[in-house]
């Protein structure tokens, strides 16, 4: 959800560096960064590191009630998100949102979106094991009663990612704030801007093909490396 349907992580990195600072510490961007898409949970013990004298559910019900208040004022939709999850409605595929966030911040960003997106939300407070963990979208699959190697995932982040490729599901990197490269185990997407339904049956094909080991990567992989 945060940075692939919503660009809420500067609303997290905010909230993040007002409750350090009211504790008394510092907290860089550079040091926000390494908390996208992580799980709450890990989140919470980073700020009680930097100095934040609360338990870890009173640290994510505080970073939590920030983001909604400022989601409550915009809601920053990602290009092709929203478009891309009616079509896919539209042609009756099921979905769902798989997300670190907690519910009531889940529900309120599915409840804005003016359509009945998913089928199914497994957020951070449903799971034992957050991102990079595949956990959660391994519960998505059990809740959508499918085989999650029948999926796609869409994701932002580098947990992100290496959750849904460890899932088994087929992988989509959309980065946005964490840096994401070529060869790692899923396609590189610039945006979803523009993308439909056919792109990603062609990409599941490809995917699933070239995991069988009969053909080379295809066009749908980005041209993006690692600079390592």
């Amino acid at each position: 959800m945060d940075g692939t349907i919503v660009n809420s992580e500067p609303y997290w990195m905010k909230a993040e560096t007002d409750l350090i600072e009211s504790f008394g510490g510092t907290w860089s961007h550079e040091e926000a960064l390494t908390l996208v898409g992580q799980d709450m949970r890990h989140s919470a013990r980073v700020m009680q590191a930097h100095g934040v004298a609360l338990t870890e559910d009173e640290v994510i019900a505080h970073l939590t009630s920030q983001v909604q208040a400022q989601i409550e004022g915009e809601i920053p939709w990602r290009p092709g998100a929203r478009e891309l999850l009616e079509e896919l409605r539209a042609a009756g595929i099921r979905t769902a949102l798989v997300t670190m966030s907690i519910r009531p911040l889940a529900e309120h960003v599915v409840n804005s979106m003016g359509f009945d997106a998913f089928d199914v939300i497994v957020t951070g407070d449903d799971v034992a094991h957050g991102k990079p963990h595949p956990e959660a979208y391994l519960r998505a699959g059990e809740l959508l009663g499918v085989d999650v190697a029948h999926c796609i995932a869409i994701e932002d982040s580098t947990p992100g990612v290496a959750s849904a490729v460890a899932s088994g599901a087929v992988t989509i990197g959309v980065p946005l704030f964490s840096p994401l490269y070529a060869d790692r185990g899923y396609a590189l997407w610039p945006t979803l801007e523009n993308r439909g339904v056919a792109d990603l049956v062609e990409l599941f094909g490809a995917a699933r093909t070239r995991d069988a080991g009969t053909t080379p990567r295809t066009s749908t992989d980005t041209e993006t490396k690692d600079p390592a």
